[in-house]
């Protein structure tokens, strides 16, 4: 018997689900969402998107952004956003990642927190289409009854088949038992809030799909799940977080955005163009070939460093940030001539202290620690704070050492 053919799909969800799947690392399951799409086009019912945030520091920074980011693209299609601040889940501290318990938040500090992201939230998110909600609204009246019956919805075996869980138990590192809790109480609120649609990190997986579970269990249609992936920081390797002091925070001022994100290696320069540009792809294909053939890299980050303070702080802010930047360059803080040097990496790229040195900028790799951590050191003009900062193979950077030490590097 031949296959049946199947129903080409609406040209509306062809290209919904492009953007969608724009910067996605994993969508479960892609058939579930095309069903979804389909049909909230034929009812003109917007689904439900959830993405949820604990409010454990006070500011929002990029790496937070790329969830927000797609909440806005799925906004810009329809669909009604549910920003979940996690007031009540945030008082536990989410496990995932680490090998030691959280300490608990206070109740005042997740409030505080609470109030700043709702403001930051919004300058990101169209206010019309978005239901800011905290959990506490639900998770507060389970109740010890209500608590004992969502924990007897998963065995201990299944909970320690979560990575940082396995590690952890593998280790004798201890594990305390509300933090089985909190992977249950992120997918209860999956169930409390009927959503469509949760988006989360590549590390939310586990608890991700804890909410599809729960969902079935309570008789409702599960969520799709669509993760994106973490947002490597200023130093181009871990995870932008502001413990590690690699983080560009939204509410920083204007200057500072511009500056950091042009610090920004230009290989690392696409991967922050995919993930929170909302430039075409194909506008961002035709800069990669601009720079193949000969266009500076630095204007092209110029473009990336203007839209997103533009969205922060306004289209002027931007203009006066790029005026700033550009008078500090013609000033002469950056010679046109100065010593060239080619190192080459056996690995992704080479620490920055190797590569003072190797440049003849200090005598040894403790200096050039000591020099950065004088705040001394500048790369591209911009100072230099983290003294792991990897220079990506492929890049070339300008390093400066006091006011008259400089030397153009390239990574091979």
């Amino acid at each position: 018997m031949a296959e049946q053919e199947q129903t080409p799909l609406h040209p509306e969800t062809v290209a919904a689900l492009a953007v969608i799947k724009r910067g996605v690392e994993e969508l479960i399951p892609e058939e579930e969402l095309i069903r979804k799409l389909e049909k909230s086009r034929v009812t003109g019912v917007p689904l439900k998107i959830k993405a949820g945030f604990d409010p454990t520091a006070p500011d929002l920074h990029l790496g937070h952004t790329v969830l927000i980011n797609k909440m806005r693209q799925l906004q810009d299609l329809g669909h009604t956003a549910q920003f979940l601040i996690g007031d009540f889940t945030g008082r536990i501290g989410d496990p995932t990642g680490k090998n030691t318990t959280r300490p608990p938040l206070t109740e005042e500090d997740v409030k505080r927190n609470a109030e700043t992201y709702e403001r930051q939230v919004f300058k990101i998110l169209d206010r019309e289409r978005t239901d800011v909600l905290f959990n506490s609204a639900w998770l507060s009246d389970l109740g010890a009854a209500g608590m004992l019956k969502l924990a007897a919805s998963i065995t201990v075996a299944r909970m320690l088949e979560r990575d940082d869980f396995a590690k952890r138990f593998a280790g004798n590192q201890p594990i305390a038992v509300h933090e089985f809790m909190y992977p249950l109480l992120q997918g209860y609120d999956s169930v409390a809030m009927q959503c469509d649609m949760e988006l989360g990190g590549t590390d939310q997986k586990f608890n991700l799909l804890m909410g599809r579970m729960l969902q079935q269990q309570h008789g409702q249609a599960p969520q799709v799940v669509l993760m994106m992936p973490l947002l490597e920081g200023l130093d181009g390797v871990n995870k932008m977080s502001k413990s590690l002091g690699n983080y560009i925070g939204i509410d920083e001022p204007a200057n500072e955005i511009f500056g950091k994100v042009m610090s920004v290696s230009d290989t690392l320069m696409w991967r922050y163009y995919e993930l929170l540009s909302f430039r075409p792809m194909s506008e961002i294909g035709q800069f990669r070939q601009d720079i193949e053939g000969g266009r500076n890299p630095r204007d092209v980050k110029v473009m990336l460093a203007q839209e997103l303070v533009a969205r922060f702080h306004g289209q002027a802010a931007a203009e006066a940030a790029l005026a700033d930047f550009e008078a500090r360059f013609q000033k002469g803080a950056i010679p046109d001539e100065m010593p060239e040097f080619t190192l080459n990496a056996e690995g992704d790229g080479l620490p920055v202290t190797a590569v003072l040195k190797e440049a003849q900028l200090v005598p040894s790799t403790s200096q050039a620690m000591r020099d950065i951590q004088a705040g001394a050191v500048k790369l591209n003009g911009e100072k230099v704070a983290d003294k792991g900062l990897l220079i990506a193979r492929g890049d070339t950077v300008v390093l400066q050492v006091g006011k008259r030490k400089f030397a153009r590097v390239t990574v091979a």
